[in-house]
């Protein structure tokens, strides 16, 4: 009777759980918090701290691969997703079918924008190359500046699949912390006049221009950098999907019920990664912080060139519409509009910001593409 007692506490967490496991397990939780009670994101925190908690749960097996012909853990197979590079480009193709192109092609210097923005991807690169990584894995790092979860994880699976749990972690994490993280810099580098600026509103947009859009976008990508294609094809796919008119129940799955589930299995496999055997390491703290300095340079390189073209347009542009040339579609562009209401409450720059957004979407898929041609 006794040796089955010993047997069963043998066999629980309580006696197997390190302080490692403990340290995380914390972190999950508080990212739970920021997810639920902060509202900080909680479509993405959740899910990933959930995977996060999964993962430290000490011989759940949960996160095992098969072993002598034993099948491996749920996770496990969740994961596959990631690895493979299957769930980043239906994540698009869902963000394609929500995403409305109508301030981008009202306004095509927003294009500036989001590749101004891009740049937060390319500093932290050099800077992260600097330090000691290797290409591959600074590449990885500073895609991070993109502000766009399924890009980092597709390009970082790529590269160096080792890296995935940091660098999913903290790109979804500084996706989630785009309130507290970008009005700071935004307020920084401008004044208040030049938050205050009202933009001329925006002019109407065809159903032509709508439908041509994607359709074109996908072929000047597919002939310039095919290696963006799964990425930027899916994103348009989408699109046409929502612009067409005749597609409703295409672009219904692929806003709803399959963007759902597959940010469920990519949110969990995700966290998973983030197992204390993994995270916790100098390495990783590297990563987290450079990420962070990733982000804030794509913010503030967007801000910079919105005053650039604030001052050569006579004062006409918002420089904090610039600030949603980062991809966290649509959060960077509420963040625009309510720093701006900050100033003047009558000054309405959401549309006005949507257009660098969404440039920003295809942009950091673009850069991705571009690392990917040159590294991979």
């Amino acid at each position: 009777m006794w040796e089955a007692i010993q047997d069963f506490l043998l066999s629980t967490g309580f006696l197997n759980i390190t302080s490692g496991h403990l340290i995380m397990l914390t972190v999950s939780c508080v990212l739970l918090y920021l997810g639920i009670y902060r509202k900080f994101e909680p479509l993405l925190l959740v899910p990933i701290a959930f995977g996060m908690l999964l993962a430290n749960l000490p011989i759940t097996g949960i996160t095992d691969g098969p072993v002598d012909g034993a099948p491996g853990g749920l996770v496990y197979y969740l994961y596959q997703g990631v690895k493979l590079g299957i769930y980043p480009p239906l994540i698009f193709l869902g963000i394609g079918a929500m995403t409305d192109f109508a301030p981008l092609i009202a306004r095509p210097s927003s294009l500036l924008l989001g590749a101004a923005a891009q740049f937060g991807i390319f500093i932290p690169f050099v800077l992260a190359h600097y330090l000691g990584f290797d290409s591959k894995s600074a590449a990885c790092i500073g895609i991070i500046g993109g502000a766009d979860g399924p890009t980092a994880i597709f390009l970082t699976s790529k590269l160096n699949p080792g890296m995935l749990g940091p660098i999913a972690i903290a790109a979804y994490s500084y996706m989630a912390l785009v309130p507290l993280i970008q009005p700071p810099i935004m307020r920084a580098l401008t004044t208040k006049k030049e938050r205050a600026i009202k933009m001329a509103v925006l002019r109407d947009v065809s159903k032509r221009e709508k439908v041509v859009f994607p359709i074109l976008v996908t072929i000047l990508t597919g002939l310039l950098l095919p290696s963006a294609v799964p990425l930027v094809g899916t994103l348009m796919l989408g699109n046409l999907f929502k612009e067409t008119g005749l597609t409703e129940r295409l672009s219904d799955t692929a806003q709803h019920a399959l963007i759902n589930i597959v940010t469920i299995f990519l949110g969990v496999s995700v966290g998973s990664t983030a197992s204390a055997e993994r995270f916790l390491n100098p390495e990783t703290l590297k990563i987290i912080v450079l990420g962070l300095f990733a982000f804030a340079s794509g913010s503030a390189m967007g801000v910079v060139f919105g005053k650039i073209m604030c001052w050569v347009t006579g004062g006409k542009v918002n420089p904090l519409i610039g600030s949603a040339g980062v991809s966290a579609v649509p959060m960077a562009a509420r963040v625009s509009q309510v720093v701006g209401a900050e100033t003047d409450p009558t000054n309405y720059l959401l549309m006005h910001a949507m257009g660098p957004n969404v440039a920003g979407v295809i942009g950091s898929a673009v850069a991705a593409g571009v690392l990917l041609a040159v590294l991979g």
